[in-house]
């Protein structure tokens, strides 16, 4: 067998276990999700470096010789990871994490700032950098306070009622202030993301915020951005 056919396969083999191996491991809670998704991560350059080799090892195995299929097979495992990457390429966003629909006065964390599984964590607004807040503007323009007709208490109704219908996990809730802290869980990396909403009197209405921003990592790929409107298309 050609040595650029092994060493293709070999590649492939290697791009695979991480292109798998990462999520499964991080949804399996075998290891922290941050190390999953940098495992996963790893098998882009891996998956570029087989493209390369599978081509030459397919050059040198032109005409039958040992070796063809094994380059094929690498050639094939390598295309498919390009494409699935491309196709699934993240959007165009800003690389924040912490997300409101009132930047000027954005809702306070209460309890969960205070959660064991934040020890040392400053939730005030901005997490990331002053900056933050100018990027948002620019990044998500059409996020904004959501105006709604019924009366607060009624509206915190619909919010929790769209938290459970959204997966997300109630933490706290608190009719006095207008205030919902919850969190949600990503589908494969298990990253968990902090959220609190607030409801106030808006005229015969409700005026709702929400915050929602990540504990780990710089970018969130338009997670919590999605987030709110998910719940803003709920209310």
């Amino acid at each position: 067998m050609a040595l650029s056919a092994r060493i293709a396969l070999v590649l492939a083999i290697l791009a695979l276990l991480l292109w798998v191996g990462g999520p499964a491991l991080a949804f399996l809670g075998v290891v922290p999700p941050i190390r999953g998704f940098l495992i996963f991560a790893v098998h882009i350059p891996f998956a570029l470096l087989t493209l390369i080799v599978a081509i030459i090892a397919m050059i040198r195995t032109r005409g039958g010789k040992s070796g063809r299929t094994q380059a094929t097979i690498a050639l094939a495992v390598s295309v498919l990871m390009m494409i699935v990457l491309i196709a699934l390429r993240p959007p165009s966003v800003p690389a924040i994490h912490d997300i409101t629909t009132n930047p000027d006065d954005p809702p306070e964390f209460v309890v969960l700032a205070s959660d064991e599984h934040n020890p040392g964590r400053d939730l005030t607004y901005p997490h990331g950098g002053p900056e933050v807040p100018a990027q948002q503007r620019v990044g998500y323009p059409d996020l904004e306070p959501i105006r709604v007709s019924s009366p607060p208490e009624q509206t915190l109704e619909s919010v929790a009622a769209a938290a459970s219908d959204l997966g997300w996990e109630v933490i706290a809730r608190d009719d006095a202030s207008g205030r919902l802290e919850a969190t949600d869980t990503t589908g494969v990396f298990r990253f968990v993301d902090d959220i609190v909403v607030r409801v106030r009197p808006d005229g015969a209405g409700s005026v709702v915020d929400v915050r929602s921003t990540s504990r780990v990592g710089q970018s969130d790929l338009g997670a919590n951005a999605e987030r709110i409107r998910a719940l803003r298309d709920k209310l």
